[in-house]
């Protein structure tokens, strides 16, 4: 069973910045596929960014430009930095594993990540 725990939202003025962390336990971590998705009041969950275990990286169009997605295989971690952030990147962030050996999905908990204007 992989457990990802976030941390690392809060509030922030438009324009700042946060840094969001994932640690996941177990040790399929460095072989599977990483990201975030996030979920806004009324809208569907959306994927924000992904990485590979190679360190390909895949991004919404939306924060293109602004978030970076990295991962560090020997902390079980992987990171979304967000910088120049909106309003309308404000909502719930869940870390995610894709599992390429049993096609499960693992989730982590969520952070809330408000942005005013």
């Amino acid at each position: 069973q992989v457990q990802l725990v976030e941390s690392g939202g809060g509030l922030v003025q438009a324009g700042g910045s946060l840094r969001l962390s994932c640690a996941a336990s177990g040790s399929i971590f460095s072989i599977n596929v990483v990201g975030w998705y996030r979920q806004a009041p009324g809208k569907q969950r959306d994927l924000v960014a992904s990485i590979t275990p190679l360190g390909s990286r895949r991004y919404a169009d939306s924060v293109k430009g602004r978030f970076t997605i990295s991962r560090d295989n020997a902390k079980n971690t992987v990171y979304l930095q967000m910088n120049s952030l909106k309003p309308e990147d404000t909502a719930v962030y869940y870390c995610y594993l894709k599992s390429v050996a049993t096609d499960m999905t693992y989730w982590g908990q969520g952070t809330q990540v408000t942005v005013s204007s």
